[in-house]
């Protein structure tokens, strides 16, 4: 018998297109959900009667409570070699093998990039006026060189946001917890003393944080209280490190310029959530990982998964 394989939020429907699923279609039969499930009930219901599933980074948590109502599942792979939202040792316990796939930063760093300089040139409103017959010019581009980059968080993605924004002639500063002066000497970026200064000084502040305990949080309403008027705030990271009700309230109190938002505490965005109608706000529905290359890595290593799965020998374990 064929084991069954769910592929969950396929929004685009571009799973079973963008990598070659044919080495395991013989044993297994491939189904995408384009649509997402909401709740617990929804997914246990949906899932009941698949082997395997593949899930998108952490959009869909598989707590224990889930894991054991799906009692035929015997393989999960999700994108990413990193996800918080799996019960790893309750896929364990019931017999679970989760497995992951390469991920790639060039994705988010694009995207940064093209919410922050979407926001310093006003390319929405622009664009919309054109294109509504609106006045001809309505905006005033805020300039990129010689202005200053905050950067919170200096790794893999952040380090590359850094050499763009040097690359535009500005001052990049970051700032972490764990970021040493050597390590931002060698990437040619100033190290804050401290998050407040880095708030403080930066025309444009950049989150790129893994979400823990300590950065859960991280920019509450004091910290966004120390932004200019004049800044700009992105975050392509994780929506838990910026207090939302505070962003929301900062952005309709004008204590902001705009934001670059990807990333929102539900996902996908509900319609009625505030996020939709918030002003100065320039946002997308968690786009930072969406591009053709990304999901050829995605699927096309699930494929390889499923395959050694299959032989007996997993790879890319997460546990």
């Amino acid at each position: 018998m064929r084991l069954r394989c769910a592929v969950l939020d396929d929004h685009q429907a571009v799973a079973t297109e963008i990598a070659d699923w044919s080495p395991v279609t013989d044993d297994v039969e491939v189904v995408s959900f384009a649509e997402h499930f909401a709740d617990e009930d929804a997914l246990a219901v949906a899932l009941a009667e698949y082997d395997i599933v593949v899930t998108l980074r952490e959009r869909v948590p598989f707590p224990a409570s889930l894991l054991a109502r799906l009692p035929r599942l015997k393989l999960l792979i999700a994108s990413g070699m990193r996800n918080s939202v799996i019960d790893y040792a309750a896929a364990e316990t019931h017999g679970v093998t989760v497995c992951g796939t390469a991920s790639s930063a060039t994705p988010p760093v694009e995207l940064t990039w093209a919410l922050l300089l979407g926001l310093a040139r006003g390319l929405v409103t622009e664009n919309n006026a054109l294109r509504t017959g609106g006045p001809w010019q309505s905006t005033v581009g805020v300039d990129l060189h010689g202005a200053r980059l905050g950067l919170l968080g200096l790794g893999k993605i952040g380090s590359r946001v850094a050499r763009v924004g040097l690359a535009f002639g500005m001052r990049v500063t970051a700032w972490s917890q764990n970021l040493t002066k050597e390590y931002a000497d060698e990437v040619g970026v100033h190290l804050a003393a401290s998050k407040e200064e880095l708030l403080a000084d930066s025309d444009f502040v950049s989150i790129h944080l893994a979400l823990s305990d300590r950065t859960r949080g991280l920019l509450g309403a004091p910290e966004l209280a120390l932004l200019k008027p004049s800044a700009y705030l992105i975050n392509t990271s994780r929506a838990a490190i910026v207090d939302q009700d505070a962003l929301i309230t900062a952005l309709r109190e004008e204590r902001l310029a705009g934001a670059g938002i990807d990333v929102f505490d539900i996902e996908p965005l509900p319609a009625d959530h505030p996020m939709r109608t918030a002003p100065r706000l320039l946002a997308t529905p968690h786009l930072g990982y969406v591009s053709r290359a990304n999901y050829g890595t995605y699927y096309g290593q699930a494929v390889e998964n499923i395959q050694a799965y299959l032989a007996g020998s997993p790879v890319r374990l997460l546990g």
